[in-house]
């Protein structure tokens, strides 16, 4: 943590405050240490450190603030609505306010999301630490703090106001897939548990308590963290269990629930780092299962994982761990956060999200491109030729022939890459953070993630018509 005393400018933005009534300043805190946190929803690496926020507010309630500084990095990011969803999303319990013009994070030095920012009770700045691993490169400043200004600390709480979301049979649907007899499997990601649906959208199984956790054992009893991508391998269901940092795995015959791999703890490895040895997930976010194999977008540390189906032993395949669009062969290539796969022949499709771009890895060549994207702040709502045409933080593909279906996130468009032609354009517009696209019957389903709800849309017209889960 770099440091310096000097005094902490001010935090108020014109763009509000959410999971609080009020405005704060600086001068409220007096008496209080502050950590600020710099964030933008998108990024994996902010999601990341959420818990050690947590763990740190649990242990320092009565004496530490947290508040959170949002600084988004895309346009959909800025609106204070998209990012009280996100606050629900992911658990934040602290005050957030809306810096979306980058008037704190600029007043602050602030360099690469995230940051945080550690203020004494005086309200003089003491340091700022970037990247993850929060908690035990801030824990020994707030505890000498708390030393230091034993007689002059304020241990009166400061109200919080969490933002409510509404009840819905669904919370933040993610990724779906089918099965043989044309039954889905939905990734409720909010309510932590996986939904078997009929086509008519009614509740067939429920798998998981609904509580946040990391349990194994019975549907009733076990507990998922944010799943995401699902892969079916004949009697077996794998599940990405984002937060977890594992991949979960269903024996649907015997309606028990084991982890394949993963331990629940964040592993890095990057260009050289176990190239042939086995590796656990990092925030796996999209699974596709392929002949023996079952690749993993792992977003967390930005490559993709493959898992030996007859040994579940989970290796690197492709990219380097830098976050970056870096074209090439499998070691040499570099991904964003990907966060959505198809396939087609020999071809991995993959959503790299934070360059908002389309990859492809070819299976028999290694080789790594990018029909679509330009880079990790070029994106937009742009259709046309790909050399022109613009997504905004993509997060799931379907390949239908020689066409891309998209779901252009934050652009809350389904879009179409036209491969033989190179063009883009807008299927149908108007959901909330479309997450996962998938073709069956003709038709394809869409998750409206932040309205939390279930859509069919044609794919001639673009009609969209809901798909109501009871």
């Amino acid at each position: 943590m770099l440091t310096g005393r000097v005094n902490a400018p001010e935090i108020n933005t014109p763009h509000g405050w959410l999971n609080t009534d009020r405005r704060w300043s600086i001068k409220d805190f007096r008496g209080k240490i502050v950590l600020l946190d710099f964030w933008t929803f998108g990024c994996i690496n902010c999601q990341h450190i959420v818990p050690d926020l947590n763990r740190l507010e649990e242990e320092f309630a009565d004496i530490l603030v947290v508040i959170g500084v949002h600084s988004a990095k895309f346009d959909a990011e800025k609106q204070s609505e998209t990012i009280r969803q996100a606050i629900q999303k992911f658990g934040v319990e602290h005050p957030v306010v809306n810096d979306a013009d980058f008037a704190i994070w600029n007043l602050y030095g602030i360099k690469a999301w995230p940051t945080t920012v550690l203020i004494d009770p005086n309200g003089k700045v003491v340091g700022q630490h970037a990247g993850e691993n929060v908690y035990d490169t801030v824990r020994p400043y707030i505890q000498r703090m708390k030393e230091e200004f034993l007689d002059e600390l304020n241990q009166t709480p400061i109200p919080v106001q969490p933002e409510k979301q509404d009840e819905s049979a669904l919370s933040f649907p993610s990724k779906l897939i089918n099965d043989s007899e044309g039954n889905l499997y939905l990734s409720d990601s909010g309510h932590n548990r996986i939904l078997k649906l009929n086509q008519q959208g009614q509740v067939l199984e429920v798998i998981g308590s609904g509580e946040r956790g990391f349990n194994n054992g019975g549907y009733a009893d076990t507990t998922f963290n944010e799943p995401h991508g699902l892969a079916l391998h004949d009697d077996v269901l794998y599940v990405a269990d984002a937060k977890n940092n594992a991949i979960r795995k269903i024996d649907l015959r015997h309606r028990m629930v084991s982890t394949a791999a993963g331990t629940g703890e964040l592993e890095y490895y990057f260009h050289d780092d176990k190239r042939s040895e086995p590796v656990n997930p990092n925030s796996p976010w999209d699974l596709l299962i392929h002949g023996k194999s079952m690749f993993i977008a792992n977003a967390g540390n930005h490559q993709i994982l493959r898992m030996d189906l007859e040994t579940e032993q989970v290796y690197r395949f492709a990219g380097s761990g830098r976050e970056a669009l870096t074209d090439g062969l499998l070691d040499e290539a570099a991904f964003n956060q990907p966060s959505g796969l198809s396939i087609r022949g020999e071809v991995l499709y993959v959503a790299d999200a934070e360059a908002s771009a389309i990859r492809t890895v070819n299976l028999k060549t290694g080789m790594v491109l990018t029909p679509l994207g330009r880079g990790l702040f070029d994106f937009g709502d742009v259709d046309g030729h790909v050399d022109d045409a613009l997504l905004q933080h993509c997060v799931g593909l379907q390949v239908i022939d020689s066409d891309v279906y998209i779901a252009d996130t934050y652009n809350g468009k389904i879009k179409v890459l036209d491969m033989e032609h190179h063009r883009v354009r807008t299927l149908t517009a108007g959901l909330r953070e479309p997450n996962d696209v998938l073709y069956l019957n003709g038709r394809l389903w869409v998750t409206s993630t932040n309205s939390h709800q279930l859509f069919l849309v044609d794919l001639h017209t673009g009609a969209k018509e809901e798909v109501k889960v009871v």
